[in-house]
């Protein structure tokens, strides 16, 4: 590690790190908590993964020591392409519902959607303390109003170096930077050891806040003994070092000067506060008002500002209906839609949907991310869709408009050096970035049988004697649409494929029970299958296949509705297939008369 270059530190950053300072709250408690204990070297603890592993988001973690449990993180996941209809996507809670008598707490590590988006949903069916920083609590505090839950939910706010007991288990906050304030990582301290978890964390020389990392205190447990370590992974594939929040800040006094004479509209993530704290103090200076627009942003700007995380300067932030009435060089928006997600403001924006701004060649365009993988193809739409108006967009790496608030290769490797843990779990990451991670923790003298990549659903027991793999737990996604949670599953799915790729026929028949006649029909109504008008021979035969089918197989004695309308689907798709090599969903309607 002596041989590591230290990135250079810009002199224009003199005064941010003349704040620098690392948290000093409270002592730890004075409980007795063994780091690696002597006397039981064989008590062990279990961890269940629920999420976060072999996936970017939903990430909740389970820890068990006899009988106390507590979780870490409750988070959500957006639905891919493939989901059709869904709208988030939620941990499967029965293992902790199962175990309800056992749950002493949560512990929330910081306020990102896939970190808090699923809490809601859990408080719904079990009722135990939450336990997060104070911008934490802030934002899920508007996740329970919008259940119906604030009040019935004890929320406790607690600061790094904290201590909360919960059973068995102790555990201690440690300030860690990230792309959200307030993020923290956690030292678990149980009968069995410590247990160190980092969270989602960079390490920030430079921080907008001031607050650099507490690597001190992880180097203290370090020295004292760790018997695992729990890394974010995120990055675990980017060499070097995450660049400082701080840079971003330059490149938009660039980018905003560039823009001269128009108007400027920047997308970003809706929970980067220093994001938009940088963004507005630019437009400050360069005599520019600042709308917001997008519920989440509007949510963030509102609690940052309440609770002091955010310093809006005075007379710069307008409502976004007033925007008309500003020229566009004295006008800034921030929106949503850095991802192109198709229902956020930015892509509405551009497909020129919004009621309340519209884009013309006067309009320049800041995307201030970069696509989570997945999402490149929407980014990619979104910015095409602007171009084709005239607009010129900044986007991903033409210049430093983002950076990661995830750690690369050399600053996890640094963790992995301080913390010394005897062994070692990615987590929060793909299978490519565990893999990854654990090829760096081995390179740090960690031996591979010390090394744990997991999956969701996977129950390890970690003693000093070794890691042990347990039969899985219950786990896997659940899906929110609407109201309804856990009500959509594979077969509602598969429907909606289906209809999506081939449509929908629809037979209705009316039928005398007494005699097995058709009384009525058969009518054959088709929904994204085919141009009726233009196929009119293609649908008579549909028709005329349903009518033989019925009359041949009905049987009036025994009414057997289920055999009928089996022949009928078979009979009336493998004609359809023949004819058109497509597989419409053939739905029939009986009715009985």
């Amino acid at each position: 590690m002596a041989n590591q270059k230290r990135m250079p530190v810009n002199a224009d950053h003199g005064k941010r790190n003349s704040k620098r300072r690392y948290y000093t709250y409270r002592k730890a408690s004075k409980k007795s908590f063994p780091l690696v204990s002597d006397k039981a070297p064989e008590e062990r603890v279990k961890i269940s993964f629920l999420g976060g592993m072999n996936e970017i988001g939903k990430n909740m973690t389970v820890y068990e020591y006899k009988d106390d449990m507590f979780i870490v993180d409750c988070g959500l996941a957006f639905p891919d392409a493939q989901l059709l209809g869904v709208d988030l996507v939620i941990p499967d809670f029965t293992y902790v519902l199962n175990h309800f008598q056992k749950v002493r707490g949560v512990i929330i590590t910081h306020g990102h959607e896939d970190h808090i988006g699923g809490l809601a949903y859990l408080l719904k069916q079990l009722n135990v303390p939450v336990y997060a920083t104070k911008l934490t609590i802030g934002l899920i505090k508007g996740k329970l109003e919008e259940h119906g839950l604030l009040g019935n939910v004890k929320l406790v706010e607690i600061k790094p170096r904290d201590n909360i007991t919960l059973g068995q288990f102790n555990i201690e906050l440690i300030h860690v930077n990230h792309s959200i304030p307030d993020a923290v990582g956690l030292a678990i301290r149980c009968p069995a050891g410590v247990i160190i978890q980092t969270g989602d964390f960079k390490i920030d020389t430079t921080p907008v806040d001031g607050d650099m990392i507490d690597l001190p205190r992880f180097a203290e447990f370090g020295k004292k003994g760790v018997l695992a370590l729990l890394s974010d992974s995120t990055n675990a594939e980017r060499p070097g070092t995450t660049m400082s929040e701080s840079s971003v800040g330059e490149s938009f006094e660039l980018l905003f000067r560039k823009a001269r004479r128009r108007r400027i509209i920047v997308a970003t993530f809706a929970s980067n506060i220093h994001r938009v704290q940088q963004i507005m103090d630019v437009a400050a200076a360069r005599g520019r008002k600042v709308a917001v627009v997008g519920r989440s942003l509007e949510n963030l700007v509102k609690v940052g500002a309440e609770l002091g995380y955010l310093n809006i300067p005075e007379n710069i932030l307008i409502p976004i209906d007033t925007i008309r009435s500003y020229a566009d060089d004295k006008l800034v928006i921030i929106t949503t839609g850095s991802q192109g997600e198709p229902m956020s403001a930015l892509t509405k924006i551009a497909m020129g949907e919004h009621r309340k701004v519209s884009v013309t060649p006067n309009d320049y365009v800041i995307i201030s991310a970069t696509p989570i993988p997945g999402n490149e193809k929407m980014v990619s739409n979104v910015v095409n869709a602007l171009m084709k108006k005239g607009v010129e967009v900044i986007y991903e790496n033409m210049y430093d408009v983002h950076v990661s608030g995830h750690a690369c290769q050399q600053d996890l490797k640094l963790m992995i050096g301080i913390v010394k843990p005897k062994f070692f779990i990615p987590v929060h990451g793909e299978q490519k970035h565990l893999v990854k991670h654990a090829s760096l923790a081995e390179s740090m003298n960690i031996p591979v049988e010390n090394i744990f990549i997991g999956e969701i659903g996977n129950c390890i027991e970690l003693s000093s004697s070794g890691i042990k793999k347990l039969p899985d737990v219950p786990s896997g996604e659940v899906y929110v649409d609407g109201y309804g949670v856990g009500d959509i599953g594979n077969v509602v799915l598969n429907d909606r494929k289906v209809l999506s790729n081939d449509g929908i026929i629809i037979v209705v028949a009316a039928i005398d029970t007494a005699s097995g006649y058709v009384v009525s029909g058969p009518d054959v109504v088709s929904r994204g299958f085919v141009f009726v008008k233009e196929n009119e021979a293609l649908m008579q035969s549909v028709q005329d296949i349903a009518l033989s089918v019925i009359q041949k197989h009905y049987d009036s004695r025994y009414h057997d509705w289920n055999s009928v309308k089996t022949k009928l689907k078979e009979e009336i798709s493998r004609y359809v297939y023949e004819q058109t090599k497509r597989k419409p969903m053939i739905l029939p309607i009986f009715m009985e008369v």
